[in-house]
């Protein structure tokens, strides 16, 4: 079973009307607390809010990061990293004083009820290859009354309500930025077109740096890995659906069959909020489900990598900063693209030649594992995507986004705070 769908968590916030009315009542007479910071991720202590809570924190702000699991708590507690629970009375208060609230995902990174006026800064998880927010309808599906057009409206005045207390939205390009005005109704000034903090890890220090880095990580959590290739597959999450493509026992039987001819491995990377069982039959040391309770974020282990096979992840985006060789398996491509939707063509970033089953992907990885010509048309494939979308390459993301922040809120980024 899926752990999230838009319809039960739109569902949750028409319940919750009258604690949103509460929470703003208390920000209405609560000041906020002028250089007081609160960091939040859906993703833990991870992503973007944690590239920026690096750049906060050398300057010495009042910051504390509000966690939701003994989890998250751990991993706080393992970097020095203040925290706090967000759903606790606590975690309401720090979040109605803070000036900055910094979330990756959405309000309940932090305590959602007490965001309202906060200079709020959305960082987002990824460039957005399908349509998000107010530009795709599954934002607006509700599991109460689900056919009560009165919903949705509700909802959708509910969403821009929400989205309008966003201050700054930073964007990897000019490109990028035009998808998030759009997704959160926002103009312009509020998306400046700055970098995303959470990729200035694949741009930091050399390609061979980078790539041993990344290894050593992969390791930490899976084991020596010695001199195998190794094939991550990310699937993204599909509105609370299980993945069409989940392997059964004869796919796995080829998998791993074309992982020994070939000296790799596979990487399985659920999405967070996905489902699916994706577990090989059987013991197979080259095979490894690496889930986000193993390790929160994908995005620094990338140049550790030999090749990316997803269907409709940002991490397509991401990994074009290595650059990574990509194979796109998508059987549901047509059926997503009515559901869901795209910005552009699904075609613009995966091209004509998309696996639409395991065969299929499977001849593609062999060919990139097997034929240096085919692996360098897929690198050359990615370094056109990054050319596209990202704006900036130089690993400054973040003290870019920090900079932002300060200018805005009259603060001097030169000076650290007591």
């Amino acid at each position: 079973m899926a752990s999230f769908s838009f319809g039960d968590g739109n569902a949750k916030k028409l319940l919750a009307i009258p604690f949103y009315a509460a929470g703003r009542a208390l920000t209405l007479l609560v000041p906020r607390a002028r250089g007081r910071w609160v960091f939040g991720s859906a993703a833990g202590i991870a992503d973007g809010a944690l590239a920026l809570w690096n750049e906060v924190a050398a300057r010495g702000h009042r910051a504390v990061w509000l966690v939701r699991t003994d989890a998250q708590a751990r991993a706080a507690a393992s970097r020095g990293i203040p925290h706090v629970r967000a759903d606790s009375l606590r975690g309401l208060w720090l979040t109605a004083r803070a000036e900055v609230v910094v979330v990756t995902h959405g309000f309940g990174d932090v305590n959602r009820y007490a965001v309202s006026g906060s200079y709020l800064v959305q960082l987002w998880h990824g460039i957005p290859l399908k349509r998000i927010g107010i530009d795709s309808p599954e934002t607006l599906r509700s599991s109460l009354l689900p056919s009560s057009r009165l919903v949705r409206r509700l909802l959708a005045f509910m969403y821009r309500s929400a989205t309008r207390r966003i201050r700054l939205l930073p964007a990897a390009s000019h490109l990028v930025r035009g998808r998030l005005e759009s997704a959160f109704s926002l103009d312009d000034s509020r998306v400046p077109v700055v970098g995303e903090p959470r990729v200035d890890v694949l741009s930091r220090g050399s390609e061979t740096e980078r790539r041993e880095s990344a290894r050593r990580q992969l390791e930490a959590t899976l084991g020596p890995l010695g001199d195998d290739r190794l094939v991550l597959y990310a699937p993204t999450w599909r509105d609370g659906d299980d993945d069409p493509a989940i392997p059964t026992a004869g796919d796995w039987a080829r998998i791993t069959e074309l992982l020994d001819e070939h000296g790799a491995r596979l990487i399985v990377r659920p999405h967070p909020l996905g489902a699916g069982e994706y577990a090989p039959p059987g013991d197979s040391r080259r095979v490894h489900l690496l889930g986000s309770d193993r390790l929160a974020d994908v995005t620094p282990v990338l140049p550790g990598l030999d090749l990316l096979v997803t269907d409709y992840s940002s991490l397509a985006y991401d990994s074009s900063l290595v650059p990574l060789p990509v194979v796109y398996f998508a059987p549901d491509v047509d059926a997503y693209a009515r559901r869901r939707g795209f910005y552009g063509t699904y075609a613009d970033v995966a091209g004509r030649d998309v696996a639409v089953d395991w065969e299929g992907a499977l001849a593609q990885i062999a060919a990139v594992l097997s034929d240096d010509e085919a692996r360098e048309v897929r690198r050359e494939r990615a370094r056109r995507l990054d050319a596209a979308v990202h704006a900036h390459r130089d690993g400054r993301n973040a003290e870019r986004v920090y900079r932002a922040i300060m200018a805005a809120t009259g603060g001097d980024p030169r000076e650290e705070t007591a």
